[in-house]
Parts: structure tokens; sequence; C-alpha cells
């Protein structure tokens, strides 16, 4: 370019800017008080030809914008096929806006289908932590997937010793289910604590995700593969369903504005490809996510459009008020016609269901009443019903249920009826214990005991230990292995494997290996 036309477009730019107001504009060299990338990066959703990728740019990563002091900032991005980035395949530059956190949602294209890759992010004043990302396998392709679930890690409980293992470990993707977060108030006395009191505001949500985020483990645990994420209660408030909150006298209108801030805030800070949302009350996470032809993901929420618990929540013989209503719902009549019209039309070998509370009724009162957990699947006998009869007509004993919450690791089998002691089997439920959540935990749950044993025959076992579960998937069997660790609240824990189980495709029943 000669000079003059340079100097000639160099005074255009001028003009434009200053027709610009400051609030609006992008800046490739940003004023930073401190490394922008404290919260780290993480890969999400993948696809046979591309992921999401995150960030979020958070040099004081507690205060209201970050410390970004309201600048838009633009951020490059590269995905290339070695560590050291020789061999970049695709890159680009995003912005950083305060509107949505600073967040950073790139979705990348053009990548060849079960390959790994590295992302970074980078500004001129230096780069992000890098990260690995995996494109998933052909439509057509049963590539074997090993994989690792985990769901509750309240930050002040305990360390995340847990993800320091997960990150070890040789995965293809983790499944988070929920209770990424917690909304309490910080409390004293505890092994870290958190920096707020309750979260309520788009602000507070987001100084809890900078918070959580800022631990190291589960920073390395994002960045060793792609995560599949939705969320549970604790996202917004402790056993929210739909518009009722946990406090009684926090109205409707009220619950809609914490549940819009805490759903913006779950969406800045995840790697997630969901639609664009057109009220951020209502943001719709629900997508099917495929690994080639041997497995679809099913990415469920049970909490957006639910009924409100019967009988006041909690553990109740049932029947009890209007627990038995046909009208109750768990998923919502929009989200019961998508996962009906779509599983029959599924020609993947095994249906894997990311779920948040447990379907496999736990029945706690000895004798011939029923004594359910009002939160879970349990308490909404119309759904459950529902799904039961949806994958015995269309996924009999190809199907597994992926299930967080509870802070316990349970093993199942998912029958056609719970109330018939012969009724057939047709699928599996792996319930995963919490990362941090409950303290050190237990060898077993209170409620594992002999009777309550005879009461729930498709019981099988169950451990109350802290750590996650991790899956090995081929064509014709499911091997799911629990990984627990003695202790979280204190660092450095071990990691052993609690026990292994065994689903055969097409034949009813687990075996214990």
């Amino acid at each position: 370019m000669r000079r003059r036309d340079f100097l000639l477009d160099l005074a255009r730019y001028s003009v434009l800017c200053a027709g610009v107001p400051g609030i609006w504009r992008v800046t490739g060299r940003p004023h930073l008080l401190d490394d922008p990338f404290t919260l780290g990066v993480a890969s999400g959703d993948p696809a046979p030809n591309g992921a999401m990728i995150w960030t979020r740019l958070a040099p004081r990563l507690l205060e209201s914008d970050g410390g970004m002091d309201g600048q838009r900032a633009a951020v490059n991005w590269e995905v290339a096929e070695d560590e050291q980035f020789s061999k970049i395949v695709q890159k680009g530059r995003a912005t950083a806006a305060p509107e949505l956190g600073y967040s950073i949602h790139v979705d990348v294209p053009g990548l060849l289908e079960d390959r790994w890759y590295y992302y970074r992010f980078t500004l001129p004043a230096g780069s992000s932590p890098v990260g690995r990302l995996r494109t998933t396998p052909a439509d057509g392709a049963v590539t074997p997937l090993r994989f690792a679930f985990a769901s509750c890690q309240h930050y002040e409980n305990g360390y995340y010793t847990a993800y320091e293992h997960m990150a070890r470990e040789d995965l293809d993707l983790v499944a988070h289910l929920g209770d990424y977060i917690y909304e309490y108030g910080g409390a004293d006395g505890r092994v870290r604590k958190y920096a707020t009191a309750e979260v309520r505001t788009l602000d507070q949500y987001r100084a809890r995700y900078a918070q959580t985020k800022s631990d190291q483990s589960l920073q390395r645990a994002h960045a060793r593969c792609p995560w599949v994420v939705t969320w549970d209660d604790h996202e917004v408030d402790n056993d929210y369903a739909g518009l009722s909150g946990e406090n009684m006298m926090e109205s409707e209108e009220q619950m809609h504005d914490r549940r819009a801030a805490a759903y913006q805030a779950w969406w800045e800070h995840q790697p997630v490809r969901v639609p664009r949302a057109r009220g951020w009350a209502d943001l719709a996470i629900t997508r099917t996510i495929n690994w080639g032809a041997l497995a679809r993901f099913w990415v469920l929420d049970t909490r957006q459009y639910r009924t409100k618990q019967a009988c006041g929540n909690g553990l109740h013989d049932a029947p009890c008020g209007d627990w038995a209503d046909p009208t109750r719902t768990i998923m919502g009549p929009a989200q019961e016609q998508w996962l009906s019209a779509g599983l029959p039309a599924s020609r993947a070998l095994w249906q894997v269901f990311a779920n948040q509370v447990t379907v496999a009724p736990f029945d706690q009162t000895v004798g011939p009443a029923r004594g359910m957990w009002m939160d879970s699947w349990s308490g909404y006998p119309a759904s459950l019903e529902k799904l039961m009869a949806l994958i015995a007509r269309h996924a009999e004993n190809r199907a597994v249920v992926l299930t967080g919450d509870i802070h316990s690791n349970w093993v199942s089998e998912l029958r056609r009826r719970y109330e018939q002691a012969d009724a057939p089997t047709i699928g599996a439920e792996f319930v995963g214990t919490s990362i941090s959540s409950g303290g050190d935990g237990a060898d077993n749950s209170a409620s594992w005991t002999s009777a309550a044993r005879a009461e729930n025959p498709h019981y099988k076992w169950n451990n109350a230990r802290r750590g996650y579960v991790t899956c090995n998937v081929t064509g014709d069997e499911w091997k799911t292995s629990y990984r627990t660790i003695p202790f979280i609240t204190k660092p450095d824990a071990p990691v052993a494997t609690a026990s292994e189980w065994l689903v055969r495709r097409g034949k009813p029943g687990i075996e214990r290996v």
C-alpha cells in the first residue's frame, strides 16, 4: 500500500472511531491490571467437525466486571494439531464484552472427525493456558468411548481432589450433571469460604462462578478434554421448581429475575452450544451429543419446566397430596415431546441420559407404603411411567441413565414397573457421588440398610465417598468404574476403584465385575 493511501485510510478510521461512543469501542490492547485468563479455558459439546471453546477475561475475578473496567477486548484464538501450535488449522478473533461478562464462546468449524486438537486464546499481554479438544467420530462409526461423569462441587465443603485425578485419566469427554456452583452464602469454619452472601444478582452469580472456576484442579480437568454440561438446582436455588424457590416468600417475579441472572451466568461460564436465548430466564439447554453411531447423549433439564414438588417436598409416604396427579411433570410437555419423538428415531447403539435427579425409586418405608423423595423422579410418577414406557419400547436394555444430585454412589436396574418385584429390567442407572458436597463421606449411606435393600431389589450397590465415575463403552458392553477418594477436607487424597459394573447391550441386568 502506498503511504498516501495508508494515511488516507487512517484518517477515515479516526473519523469513524470519533463517531463511535467509547463504551462500544473494541481494543486489541486492553489495559489489564493482572493476568486476564485466571479462569482457565474449556471446550465442550463436541461434533464431528468442531467443538465449542471458552474462556472469560477476569484479571480481578471477584470484582463485578472481573476487573476489565468496561473495556471491550478483541481476543485472538487458535486451534492447532500440536501443543506447540506449529500446525495451526483454525484461528480467528472474538470480542469479550461487558454485557456477557467478558466471556468468549467460539464454535470452531472445519475440523476433522475423530481427532485431538489443542487450542488457546491470546492477547498482546500474554496467552491463556492450552486446552485439548476432541472431535467426535463420524456419524456411522462405532468408535469406543471412555468418559467420566461428575456433579455437586460445593466449594466450601472441601478440595476438588477428584478433579486432580480425573485430569490424569485417559478420557474422551466429561459429563457434568449439575450443581456446578452452590448459591449459599459463605460460612465460617469450613475448608474454604465463599466470598459473598447468598447469590441472587447477575454480578453475584458471576463472582460465584469465578471463585469456583479459580480452582486449579477444576481448570486442569476442563483443559484435558471436552465437557458436556447440564444444570441442577444449586445453579439457581436449592430444590427450585420452575418459578418456585426454596423461600416460600420469594415471588414468581423475583424468581424470574433470579433465574435470568443465574442462567445467564451459567451460560457465560460454560463451553455449551445452546440456542440463542430469547430471554435468559427461559434459556433452553436440552440437546443431543452423538458419539458416532455408538452413543447418543440426551442432555436433560429437570428443573426449569417441572411442577412444584408434591407434599411439601422431602421424604414422604406416597400417595400423598397431589403426588399421583397425572398432569404433574418433571420435564414439561415440550421436553417430553422432544424425547418421545427423538428416541425412536435414534439409531445409536446406546441411549445415554445426562440427568440430574434419581430415576429409579428408592422406597425407604418398610411395608406396603412407599417412602419417596419428592424432588426426584419418584416424586413425579406420571413422568416416570412415561420415561420407562418410552425406554421399554424404543431402547430396551441399551439405555443408561447418568445421575448426580444425592452425594452418593448407587447402582440400580431400570424396571418397567417398580411395584412388581418380577418386572422386566429395561436399562441401567448409575448415580455418581459428589466431587466435594457433603464432606468426606462414608463407606455407605445411612439409608442403605438390609430392610431397605429388601424393599428395593432393583438397587445393587451403594457407597457414600466422594469422587467421580468413569465409563468404557463399546458396541456390545458398557463398563462403569466408581472412582472414590477417602477425604476432601484436606488435600492430596489418593484415588481407588470402589467397584465396577458391566452392562451387555440387549441383555437385561447389571453384573458386578
